[in-house]
C-alpha cells in the first residue's frame, strides 16, 4: 500500500486494522534487572547481506561495549554470509533463533533480561511480530525495515526525525517518536566503492548522451513519475533512463509503456544486480537520479549520494515519501528537494540543460559527504546510545 497511497492517516488504519485481526495475544508486563549496563536486543531475518544491514553494520561495530550488551535474534532461515559474521563478531550474544516457536523466542529473550528489544523488520516479509505483541522487553522500539507505524500496543516507540514524521503526522502513529537530531537513517562509512575503471559503454550506455537513472526498487514506480520521465526523454535529446532490473516482467511492461508514450524501449536501459561495491562505483557513470514518490528510495538514495551522484526527490506526506527529502535536507542540498511533480519535472529539465548547475550540485554533494552527520557512523551511534540511555532511566 505505501507505494500506491501517499497517506499516513490510511497507512495508519491498515496496521490497526492488521494487528487487531492478526495479533490476538495479551501482552504481558515485562521487567528488568538493574545491571550495570543496558542491554539492547536487536532482532530480523536480515542479518546478511542486506539492505538493513549495508546501514546498520557500523552501529554494531561502534557499540560502546562498556555501557552496552548488546544481543542479536536472528530468525533468517535462508541467507548467512560474511555479513552475518562481521555482527557476530560485534555484539556481546548471537542468538540463531530460526528454528525457534514464537513461544520460545519471547521465553529466551526474556530470560536474557532484555532492557530495551528493537524489532527491524515491522510489516516485511518474515517478519515476526507476534514475538513483540506478547512483549519481550519492558521497553520495544521499532527501526529502519518499516517506514511507518506499526499499529501494535505493544510497540512503544518508532525512530524516526522531524522531516519523516513532521508534527502535523504524529497522531497517525501508534507509537511514541524518538527524533534523532538529524536523519533518522543510520549509515555505513566504511563501504567500499570498486576502484576499477568503468565506461559507460560496459554498462550499454551511450557515451555522451544525458542518463537519467533510478535503481529503486520497479514496484515503486508508478504511472506518475513514469509518465514524468517520458516526457524528460523527450525533451532531452538522445537521454536515456537507466533502470534497476527488479525482474523480467517488470522490464517487459515498462518497455511496453514507454511505447505507448511514444518513446522508444531502447532508451531504457536496465541494470543487473551486481555487488555493492561495483553498484555503488557504477553510480558514477549516470548525470542524476530520480527518485520514485510514494515510496522513496531508502538504502537506495544514500548509496547514490555516497557514489556521489545527486539525487532529485518529490516530498510527500508519509514516512516513506519523505525519507529522501531528510537525507537530502541532511546533506544540505535542499534544492534537490521538490514540493510538487510540476517542480520536480521543472528541476530535472533544468538540471539535464544546465551542466553547470549539476557539475556544482557534484562538487558540493562531494565536500558535504565527508563534513555532514548524514555519514558520520559513530555520532549517530552516540545518539542513538544517548536516547536508549533517556528512555531506559526515565522508564
Amino acid at each position: 500500500p505505501m507505494s500506491y497511497q501517499d497517506d499516513p492517516s490510511k497507512h495508519y488504519i491498515r496496521a490497526r486494522n492488521y494487528y487487531q485481526k492478526s495479533f490476538s495475544c495479551t501482552q504481558e508486563n515485562v521487567t528488568s534487572t538493574i545491571k550495570n549496563k543496558i542491554r539492547i536486543g536487536y532482532f530480523s531475518a536480515d542479518f546478511f547481506d542486506h539492505a538493513t544491514m549495508h546501514l546498520m553494520i557500523r552501529i554494531f561495530e561502534l557499540h560502546n561495549k562498556k555501557e552496552f550488551d548488546i544481543y542479536a535474534y536472528d530468525y533468517g532461515k535462508y541467507f548467512k554470509d560474511e555479513m552475518t559474521e562481521r555482527l557476530k563478531c560485534n555484539v556481546s550474544i548471537y542468538r540463531d533463533i530460526k528454528d525457534f516457536t514464537d513461544e520460545e523466542v519471547v521465553s529466551l529473550a526474556r530470560n536474557d533480561d532484555l532492557d530495551i528489544a528493537v524489532d527491524l523488520k515491522g510489516h516485511t516479509f518474515r517478519s515476526r511480530l507476534r514475538i513483540f505483541a506478547r512483549r519481550v522487553a519492558p521497553i520495544q522500539i521499532t527501526y529502519l525495515g518499516y517506514p511507518g507505524t506499526l499499529g501494535l500496543e505493544s510497540i512503544d516507540y518508532i525512530i524516526a526525525d522531524k522531516i519523516v514524521i513532521p508534527e502535523r503526522n504524529k497522531k497517525f502513529y501508534s507509537e511514541k517518536i524518538i527524533n534523532m537530531p538529524y536523519c533518522y537513517q543510520c549509515n555505513n562509512n566504511t563501504k567500499e566503492i570498486a576502484p576499477e575503471y568503468l565506461s559507460r559503454k560496459d554498462h550499454d550506455l551511450p557515451i555522451k548522451s544525458f542518463v537519467f537513472s533510478c535503481f529503486n526498487a520497479n514496484y515503486k514506480i508508478s504511472p506518475k513519475e513514469f509518465d514524468i520521465w517520458m516526457r524528460l526523454l523527450n525533451k532531452i535529446e538522445g537521454s536515456v533512463l537507466w533502470l534497476f532490473k527488479s525482474n523480467e516482467w517488470a522490464v517487459k511492461n515498462m518497455c511496453k509503456e514507454a511505447e505507448k508514450r511514444d518513446i522508444s524501449s531502447e532508451r531504457l536501459i536496465f541494470a543487473e544486480r551486481i555487488s555493492l561495491e561495483k553498484h555503488l562505483a557504477r553510480h558514477t557513470l549516470a548525470d542524476l537520479a530520480l527518485d520514485t514518490f510514494n515510496y522513496n528510495g531508502h538504502t537506495t538514495t544514500s548509496d547514490a549520494l555516497w557514489a556521489g551522484l545527486p539525487v532529485l526527490t518529490k516530498i510527500g506526506e508519509s514516512f516513506s515519501s519523505r525519507v529522501s527529502a531528510s537525507l537530502l535536507h541532511t546533506l544540505g542540498l535542499k534544492e534537490l528537494i521538490t514540493n510538487s511533480q510540476i517542480d520536480y519535472e521543472n528541476k530535472a529539465l533544468e538540471l539535464a540543460k544546465y551542466p553547470k548547475k549539476l557539475a556544482d550540485l557534484k562538487a558540493y554533494l562531494k565536500k558535504s559527504k565527508e563534513k555532514s552527520p548524514l555519514f558520520d557512523s559513530k555520532m549517530f551511534t552516540h545518539c542513538l546510545e544517548e536516547k536508549y540511555k533517556e528512555l531506559r532511566f526515565n522508564h
